[in-house]
Protein backbone atom coordinates (compact mmCIF):
# COMPACT_ATOMS: atom_id res chain seq x y z
CA UNK A 1 0.00 0.00 0.00
CA UNK A 2 1.10 3.52 -0.82
CA UNK A 3 0.49 5.75 2.21
CA UNK A 4 -0.03 9.01 0.33
CA UNK A 5 -2.34 7.39 -2.22
CA UNK A 6 -4.31 5.71 0.59
CA UNK A 7 -4.79 8.97 2.48
CA UNK A 8 -5.55 10.92 -0.69
CA UNK A 9 -8.61 8.87 -1.75
CA UNK A 10 -9.80 8.90 1.85
CA UNK A 11 -9.71 12.72 1.92
CA UNK A 12 -7.17 12.74 4.74
CA UNK A 13 -4.45 15.01 3.34
CA UNK A 14 -4.54 18.77 3.81
CA UNK A 15 -0.91 19.75 3.25
CA UNK A 16 2.15 17.70 2.36
CA UNK A 17 5.73 18.91 2.21
CA UNK A 18 7.49 18.37 -1.16
CA UNK A 19 9.58 15.22 -1.17
CA UNK A 20 7.46 13.38 1.42
CA UNK A 21 5.93 10.86 -0.99
CA UNK A 22 9.30 10.14 -2.59
CA UNK A 23 10.81 9.42 0.83
CA UNK A 24 7.96 7.05 1.73
CA UNK A 25 8.31 5.16 -1.54
CA UNK A 26 12.07 4.77 -1.03
CA UNK A 27 12.31 3.33 2.50
CA UNK A 28 10.54 2.34 5.70
CA UNK A 29 9.98 5.67 7.43
CA UNK A 30 9.45 6.50 11.08
CA UNK A 31 6.84 9.20 11.73
CA UNK A 32 5.28 10.64 14.86
CA UNK A 33 2.04 12.27 15.80
CA UNK A 34 1.63 14.22 19.03
CA UNK A 35 -1.29 14.01 21.46
CA UNK A 36 -1.52 16.30 24.47
CA UNK A 37 -2.74 14.29 27.49
CA UNK A 38 -5.12 16.95 28.79
CA UNK A 39 -7.61 14.21 29.80
CA UNK A 40 -7.39 10.52 30.64
CA UNK A 41 -9.27 9.61 27.47
CA UNK A 42 -9.08 10.49 23.81
CA UNK A 43 -12.22 11.80 22.15
CA UNK A 44 -13.32 11.41 18.54
CA UNK A 45 -11.65 14.69 17.64
CA UNK A 46 -8.38 12.75 18.01
CA UNK A 47 -9.51 9.92 15.76
CA UNK A 48 -8.41 11.32 12.39
CA UNK A 49 -4.82 11.64 13.61
CA UNK A 50 -4.91 8.19 15.21
CA UNK A 51 -6.25 6.71 11.96
CA UNK A 52 -3.34 8.36 10.10
CA UNK A 53 -0.95 6.45 12.36
CA UNK A 54 -2.96 3.25 11.83
CA UNK A 55 -2.79 3.58 8.02
CA UNK A 56 0.89 4.49 8.30
CA UNK A 57 1.61 1.20 10.07
CA UNK A 58 -0.62 -0.75 7.66
CA UNK A 59 1.51 0.64 4.82
CA UNK A 60 4.65 -0.85 6.37
CA UNK A 61 6.03 2.23 8.11
CA UNK A 62 6.81 2.75 11.81
CA UNK A 63 4.50 4.98 13.87
CA UNK A 64 5.47 6.81 17.04
CA UNK A 65 2.63 8.09 19.22
CA UNK A 66 4.03 10.98 21.21
CA UNK A 67 2.07 11.74 24.35
CA UNK A 68 3.08 15.23 25.38
CA UNK A 69 3.71 14.91 29.09
CA UNK A 70 5.89 18.05 28.97
CA UNK A 71 4.00 20.14 26.41
CA UNK A 72 0.74 19.13 28.10
CA UNK A 73 1.93 21.17 31.08
CA UNK A 74 1.95 24.26 28.90
CA UNK A 75 -0.75 24.24 26.24
CA UNK A 76 -0.64 24.71 22.49
CA UNK A 77 -2.12 28.03 21.25
CA UNK A 78 -3.00 26.59 17.81
CA UNK A 79 -6.71 26.94 17.08
CA UNK A 80 -7.53 28.06 20.62
CA UNK A 81 -8.62 31.42 21.95
CA UNK A 82 -7.65 30.82 25.56
CA UNK A 83 -4.67 29.36 27.37
CA UNK A 84 -5.47 25.92 28.73
CA UNK A 85 -5.21 24.86 32.33
CA UNK A 86 -1.84 23.47 33.35
CA UNK A 87 -1.75 19.90 34.70
CA UNK A 88 0.32 18.47 37.53
CA UNK A 89 2.76 15.60 37.03
CA UNK A 90 0.66 12.94 38.76
CA UNK A 91 -2.40 13.74 36.64
CA UNK A 92 -0.31 13.66 33.48
CA UNK A 93 1.15 10.24 34.35
CA UNK A 94 -2.34 8.85 34.86
CA UNK A 95 -3.59 10.38 31.58
CA UNK A 96 -0.63 9.00 29.61
CA UNK A 97 -1.23 5.45 30.89
CA UNK A 98 -4.94 5.60 29.99
CA UNK A 99 -4.27 6.98 26.51
CA UNK A 100 -1.76 4.22 25.72
CA UNK A 101 -4.42 1.60 26.47
CA UNK A 102 -6.76 3.26 23.99
CA UNK A 103 -4.10 3.60 21.29
CA UNK A 104 -3.32 -0.13 21.61
CA UNK A 105 -6.70 -0.81 19.97
CA UNK A 106 -5.50 0.94 16.82
CA UNK A 107 -1.76 0.26 16.73
CA UNK A 108 0.45 -2.81 17.11
CA UNK A 109 2.79 -1.98 20.00
CA UNK A 110 3.69 -5.50 21.06
CA UNK A 111 4.84 -7.49 18.04
CA UNK A 112 8.48 -7.98 17.06
CA UNK A 113 7.81 -6.56 13.57
CA UNK A 114 10.35 -3.91 12.54
CA UNK A 115 7.55 -1.35 12.22
CA UNK A 116 5.90 -2.00 15.61
CA UNK A 117 4.47 1.15 17.14
CA UNK A 118 6.11 2.91 20.07
CA UNK A 119 4.70 5.27 22.66
CA UNK A 120 7.05 8.10 23.59
CA UNK A 121 6.59 10.82 26.17
CA UNK A 122 8.40 14.13 25.71
CA UNK A 123 8.51 14.56 29.50
CA UNK A 124 11.25 11.91 29.46
CA UNK A 125 13.66 14.14 27.57
CA UNK A 126 12.38 17.51 28.77
CA UNK A 127 12.27 16.94 32.55
CA UNK A 128 16.04 17.49 33.07
CA UNK A 129 16.45 20.07 30.29
CA UNK A 130 17.30 23.39 31.99
CA UNK A 131 16.12 26.71 30.63
CA UNK A 132 19.72 27.75 29.88
CA UNK A 133 20.35 24.53 27.97
CA UNK A 134 17.12 25.02 26.02
CA UNK A 135 17.97 28.62 25.14
CA UNK A 136 21.44 27.59 23.96
CA UNK A 137 20.50 24.35 22.16
CA UNK A 138 17.19 25.35 20.59
CA UNK A 139 16.57 29.08 20.94
CA UNK A 140 19.64 30.23 18.99
CA UNK A 141 18.52 28.41 15.82
CA UNK A 142 15.06 29.99 15.41
CA UNK A 143 14.54 33.75 15.14
CA UNK A 144 11.71 35.65 16.80
CA UNK A 145 10.70 36.94 13.35
CA UNK A 146 10.26 33.32 12.19
CA UNK A 147 8.15 32.48 15.24
CA UNK A 148 6.03 35.63 14.97
CA UNK A 149 5.09 34.84 11.36
CA UNK A 150 3.18 31.69 12.34
CA UNK A 151 -0.60 31.88 11.89
CA UNK A 152 -1.28 30.43 15.35
CA UNK A 153 0.73 33.28 16.92
CA UNK A 154 -0.71 35.99 14.68
CA UNK A 155 -4.30 35.01 15.44
CA UNK A 156 -3.71 35.27 19.17
CA UNK A 157 -1.89 38.61 18.85
CA UNK A 158 -4.52 40.15 16.58
CA UNK A 159 -7.26 40.27 19.15
CA UNK A 160 -8.83 36.80 19.02
CA UNK A 161 -7.96 36.33 22.69
CA UNK A 162 -8.61 38.91 25.37
CA UNK A 163 -5.29 38.43 27.09
CA UNK A 164 -3.02 38.02 24.07
CA UNK A 165 -0.37 35.29 24.13
CA UNK A 166 1.72 34.34 27.14
CA UNK A 167 5.45 33.67 26.84
CA UNK A 168 4.73 30.10 27.91
CA UNK A 169 2.52 29.53 24.89
CA UNK A 170 4.79 31.50 22.57
CA UNK A 171 7.58 29.00 23.25
CA UNK A 172 5.32 26.03 22.49
CA UNK A 173 6.41 25.82 18.86
CA UNK A 174 10.05 25.59 19.98
CA UNK A 175 9.20 22.77 22.39
CA UNK A 176 7.32 20.89 19.68
CA UNK A 177 10.15 21.59 17.27
CA UNK A 178 12.62 20.14 19.76
CA UNK A 179 10.49 16.98 20.05
CA UNK A 180 10.93 16.45 16.31
CA UNK A 181 14.67 17.13 16.56
CA UNK A 182 15.06 14.71 19.49
CA UNK A 183 13.12 11.95 17.71
CA UNK A 184 15.08 12.60 14.53
CA UNK A 185 18.35 12.17 16.41
CA UNK A 186 17.33 9.23 18.62
CA UNK A 187 14.65 7.37 16.62
CA UNK A 188 15.59 8.33 13.04
CA UNK A 189 12.16 9.98 12.77
CA UNK A 190 11.90 11.88 9.47
CA UNK A 191 8.19 12.75 9.29
CA UNK A 192 5.68 14.44 11.55
CA UNK A 193 1.94 13.96 11.11
CA UNK A 194 -0.76 16.18 12.57
CA UNK A 195 -3.87 18.26 12.01
CA UNK A 196 -3.77 21.20 9.63
CA UNK A 197 -3.70 23.64 12.56
CA UNK A 198 -0.31 22.11 13.51
CA UNK A 199 1.42 23.02 10.23
CA UNK A 200 3.24 26.01 11.74
CA UNK A 201 4.57 24.04 14.70
CA UNK A 202 5.57 21.09 12.51
CA UNK A 203 7.50 23.23 10.03
CA UNK A 204 9.32 24.88 12.94
CA UNK A 205 10.53 21.36 13.73
CA UNK A 206 11.68 20.65 10.17
CA UNK A 207 13.51 24.00 10.15
CA UNK A 208 15.15 23.30 13.53
CA UNK A 209 16.36 19.90 12.28
CA UNK A 210 17.75 21.43 9.09
CA UNK A 211 19.57 24.20 10.96
CA UNK A 212 20.86 21.94 13.76
CA UNK A 213 22.15 18.84 11.99
CA UNK A 214 21.41 19.40 8.32
CA UNK A 215 19.01 16.43 8.07
CA UNK A 216 15.96 16.47 5.87
CA UNK A 217 12.63 16.25 7.66
CA UNK A 218 9.09 16.26 6.32
CA UNK A 219 5.51 17.12 7.26
CA UNK A 220 2.03 15.89 6.37
CA UNK A 221 -1.23 17.17 7.86
CA UNK A 222 -4.84 16.06 7.69
CA UNK A 223 -7.77 18.47 7.44
CA UNK A 224 -9.60 19.45 10.60
CA UNK A 225 -12.80 17.45 10.48
CA UNK A 226 -15.99 19.49 10.64
CA UNK A 227 -19.66 18.63 10.40
CA UNK A 228 -21.73 19.49 7.32
CA UNK A 229 -22.77 22.78 8.95
CA UNK A 230 -19.14 23.74 9.53
CA UNK A 231 -19.29 23.21 13.29
CA UNK A 232 -16.59 21.36 15.20
CA UNK A 233 -16.66 17.61 14.75
CA UNK A 234 -17.28 15.41 17.79
CA UNK A 235 -18.96 18.05 19.92
CA UNK A 236 -22.57 17.58 21.01
CA UNK A 237 -24.80 19.54 23.33
CA UNK A 238 -23.62 17.20 26.07
CA UNK A 239 -19.93 17.79 25.23
CA UNK A 240 -17.23 15.61 23.69
CA UNK A 241 -17.80 12.07 22.45
CA UNK A 242 -15.11 10.18 24.39
CA UNK A 243 -13.49 6.83 23.61
CA UNK A 244 -13.69 5.80 27.28
CA UNK A 245 -17.02 4.06 27.92
CA UNK A 246 -17.11 5.54 31.44
CA UNK A 247 -17.51 9.00 29.88
CA UNK A 248 -19.48 8.11 26.75
CA UNK A 249 -21.37 4.82 26.79
CA UNK A 250 -21.03 2.55 23.73
CA UNK A 251 -24.74 3.19 23.11
CA UNK A 252 -24.26 6.98 22.94
CA UNK A 253 -21.07 6.48 20.90
CA UNK A 254 -22.92 4.24 18.43
CA UNK A 255 -25.84 6.67 18.21
CA UNK A 256 -23.50 9.56 17.35
CA UNK A 257 -22.28 7.79 14.21
CA UNK A 258 -25.71 6.40 13.36
CA UNK A 259 -27.20 9.90 13.30
CA UNK A 260 -24.69 11.71 11.08
CA UNK A 261 -26.04 13.28 7.89
CA UNK A 262 -25.69 11.47 4.55
CA UNK A 263 -22.89 13.72 3.25
CA UNK A 264 -21.01 13.35 6.52
CA UNK A 265 -21.38 9.56 6.43
CA UNK A 266 -19.82 9.47 2.96
CA UNK A 267 -16.77 11.38 4.26
CA UNK A 268 -16.51 9.74 7.66
CA UNK A 269 -16.62 6.14 6.44
CA UNK A 270 -13.44 6.84 4.44
CA UNK A 271 -11.67 8.58 7.31
CA UNK A 272 -12.70 6.53 10.34
CA UNK A 273 -12.71 2.94 9.03
CA UNK A 274 -10.20 0.68 7.27
CA UNK A 275 -12.74 -0.53 4.70
CA UNK A 276 -11.17 -0.50 1.23
CA UNK A 277 -12.20 1.78 -1.63
CA UNK A 278 -14.11 -0.89 -3.52
CA UNK A 279 -16.30 -1.74 -0.53
CA UNK A 280 -16.89 1.90 0.40
CA UNK A 281 -17.85 2.79 -3.19
CA UNK A 282 -20.32 -0.12 -3.20
CA UNK A 283 -21.81 1.00 0.13
CA UNK A 284 -22.22 4.58 -1.12
CA UNK A 285 -23.91 3.33 -4.30
CA UNK A 286 -26.28 1.12 -2.25
CA UNK A 287 -27.00 4.04 0.09
CA UNK A 288 -27.80 6.40 -2.80
CA UNK A 289 -30.39 3.95 -4.16
CA UNK A 290 -32.35 4.06 -0.90
CA UNK A 291 -31.04 6.69 1.57
CA UNK A 292 -33.89 5.91 3.97
CA UNK A 293 -32.30 2.58 4.87
CA UNK A 294 -29.24 4.46 6.19
CA UNK A 295 -26.92 1.70 5.01
CA UNK A 296 -23.86 3.95 5.28
CA UNK A 297 -24.60 5.21 8.77
CA UNK A 298 -25.28 1.71 10.07
CA UNK A 299 -22.02 0.33 8.66
CA UNK A 300 -20.02 3.36 9.83
CA UNK A 301 -21.46 3.08 13.34
CA UNK A 302 -20.74 -0.66 13.42
CA UNK A 303 -17.12 -0.38 12.22
CA UNK A 304 -16.13 2.47 14.54
CA UNK A 305 -17.93 1.09 17.61
CA UNK A 306 -16.26 -2.32 17.23
CA UNK A 307 -12.85 -0.73 16.60
CA UNK A 308 -13.04 1.58 19.63
CA UNK A 309 -14.95 -0.72 21.99
CA UNK A 310 -15.76 -4.32 21.00
CA UNK A 311 -18.24 -6.43 19.04
CA UNK A 312 -20.04 -7.20 22.30
CA UNK A 313 -20.43 -3.48 23.02
CA UNK A 314 -21.68 -2.93 19.46
CA UNK A 315 -24.31 -5.67 19.83
CA UNK A 316 -25.43 -4.17 23.13
CA UNK A 317 -25.67 -0.71 21.54
CA UNK A 318 -27.85 -2.09 18.74
CA UNK A 319 -30.05 -3.88 21.26
CA UNK A 320 -30.32 -0.72 23.37
CA UNK A 321 -31.34 1.23 20.26
CA UNK A 322 -34.10 -1.29 19.57
CA UNK A 323 -35.58 -0.66 23.01
CA UNK A 324 -36.63 2.82 21.92
CA UNK A 325 -36.98 2.37 18.20
CA UNK A 326 -37.98 -1.27 17.70
CA UNK A 327 -39.21 -4.39 19.39
CA UNK A 328 -37.56 -5.33 22.65
CA UNK A 329 -38.21 -7.47 25.71
CA UNK A 330 -37.74 -7.18 29.45
CA UNK A 331 -34.67 -9.37 28.99
CA UNK A 332 -33.18 -6.69 26.71
CA UNK A 333 -33.73 -4.10 29.42
CA UNK A 334 -32.14 -6.15 32.16
CA UNK A 335 -28.96 -6.55 30.09
CA UNK A 336 -28.32 -2.80 30.15
CA UNK A 337 -25.93 -1.35 32.69
CA UNK A 338 -27.14 1.71 34.58
CA UNK A 339 -25.25 4.26 32.47
CA UNK A 340 -26.59 2.84 29.20
CA UNK A 341 -30.13 2.67 30.60
CA UNK A 342 -29.94 6.35 31.57
CA UNK A 343 -28.40 7.27 28.20
CA UNK A 344 -31.14 5.45 26.28
CA UNK A 345 -33.87 7.25 28.23
CA UNK A 346 -32.10 10.57 28.72
CA UNK A 347 -34.78 12.45 26.79
CA UNK A 348 -37.89 10.92 28.35
CA UNK A 349 -39.87 12.38 31.28
CA UNK A 350 -38.55 11.14 34.62
CA UNK A 351 -40.22 10.94 38.01
CA UNK A 352 -38.57 10.37 41.38
CA UNK A 353 -40.35 8.54 44.16
CA UNK A 354 -39.33 7.26 47.57
CA UNK A 355 -38.49 3.58 47.66
CA UNK A 356 -40.97 3.23 50.52
CA UNK A 357 -43.81 3.90 48.03
CA UNK A 358 -43.37 0.46 46.45
CA UNK A 359 -41.72 -1.53 49.24
CA UNK A 360 -45.03 -3.03 50.39
CA UNK A 361 -46.47 -3.14 46.88
CA UNK A 362 -48.56 -0.51 45.09
CA UNK A 363 -51.27 -0.79 42.44
CA UNK A 364 -49.98 0.17 39.00
CA UNK A 365 -52.77 2.71 38.56
CA UNK A 366 -51.85 4.43 41.82
CA UNK A 367 -48.18 4.45 40.88
CA UNK A 368 -48.65 5.81 37.39
CA UNK A 369 -51.44 8.31 37.89
CA UNK A 370 -51.05 9.39 41.50
CA UNK A 371 -47.49 8.84 42.79
CA UNK A 372 -46.24 10.00 39.36
CA UNK A 373 -47.82 11.77 36.40
CA UNK A 374 -47.28 9.15 33.70
CA UNK A 375 -51.03 9.47 33.14
CA UNK A 376 -53.24 12.50 33.61
CA UNK A 377 -55.88 10.47 35.45
CA UNK A 378 -56.62 7.00 36.75
CA UNK A 379 -59.47 6.72 34.24
CA UNK A 380 -57.12 7.30 31.31
CA UNK A 381 -54.68 4.70 32.69
CA UNK A 382 -57.45 2.09 33.22
CA UNK A 383 -58.85 2.57 29.72
CA UNK A 384 -55.47 2.29 27.99
CA UNK A 385 -54.47 -0.75 30.07
CA UNK A 386 -57.68 -2.55 29.10
CA UNK A 387 -56.78 -1.94 25.45
CA UNK A 388 -53.32 -3.43 25.94
CA UNK A 389 -51.59 -0.09 25.60
CA UNK A 390 -49.59 0.09 28.86
CA UNK A 391 -46.32 -1.70 29.54
CA UNK A 392 -44.06 -1.91 32.57
CA UNK A 393 -40.43 -2.78 31.81
CA UNK A 394 -41.47 -3.81 28.28
CA UNK A 395 -44.13 -6.24 29.50
CA UNK A 396 -47.82 -5.40 28.93
CA UNK A 397 -49.78 -4.82 32.11
CA UNK A 398 -52.38 -7.57 32.62
CA UNK A 399 -54.55 -5.30 34.77
CA UNK A 400 -54.66 -1.67 35.82
CA UNK A 401 -54.47 -2.69 39.48
CA UNK A 402 -51.55 -5.08 38.99
CA UNK A 403 -49.22 -4.87 41.98
CA UNK A 404 -45.79 -3.29 41.50
CA UNK A 405 -43.06 -4.10 44.03
CA UNK A 406 -39.31 -3.70 44.47
CA UNK A 407 -38.93 -7.03 42.62
CA UNK A 408 -39.89 -5.17 39.44
CA UNK A 409 -37.06 -2.65 39.70
CA UNK A 410 -34.36 -2.55 37.02
CA UNK A 411 -30.90 -2.22 38.58
CA UNK A 412 -32.80 -2.19 41.89
CA UNK A 413 -33.73 1.44 41.16
CA UNK A 414 -35.71 2.03 37.94
CA UNK A 415 -39.13 1.31 36.42
CA UNK A 416 -39.84 1.90 32.74
CA UNK A 417 -43.43 2.80 31.88
CA UNK A 418 -44.59 2.81 28.27
CA UNK A 419 -47.84 4.46 27.20
CA UNK A 420 -48.82 3.47 23.69
CA UNK A 421 -46.01 2.86 21.21
CA UNK A 422 -43.83 5.93 21.63
CA UNK A 423 -44.39 7.51 25.04
CA UNK A 424 -41.92 6.46 27.73
CA UNK A 425 -41.52 7.46 31.37
CA UNK A 426 -38.69 6.52 33.72
CA UNK A 427 -39.53 6.19 37.41
CA UNK A 428 -36.52 6.46 39.72
CA UNK A 429 -36.81 5.02 43.22
CA UNK A 430 -34.57 6.63 45.81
Amino acid sequence: MNFVEELTWRGMIHTIMPGTEELLNKEQVTAYLGIDPTADSLHIGHLCGVMMLKHFQRCGHKPLALVGGATGMIGDPSGKSQERNLLDEETLRHNVACIKKQLAKFLDFDSDAPNHAELVNNYDWMKDFTFLDFARTVGKHITVNYMMAKDSVQKRLNGEARDGLSFTEFTYQLLQGYDFLYLNQHKNCKLQLGGSDQWGNITTGTELIRRTNGNEAYALTCPLITKADGKKFGKTEQGNIWLDKNYTSPYTFYQFWLNVADDEAKRYIKIFTVLDKEEIDALIAEHDQDPGQRVLQKRLAKEVTIMVHSEEDYNMAVEASNILFGKATKESLTKLDEKTLLDVFAGVPQFEISRSVIENGIKAVDLMAEATQCFASKGEMRKLTQGGGVSLNKEKLAAFDQEVTTADLLDDKYLLVQRGKKNYFLIICK
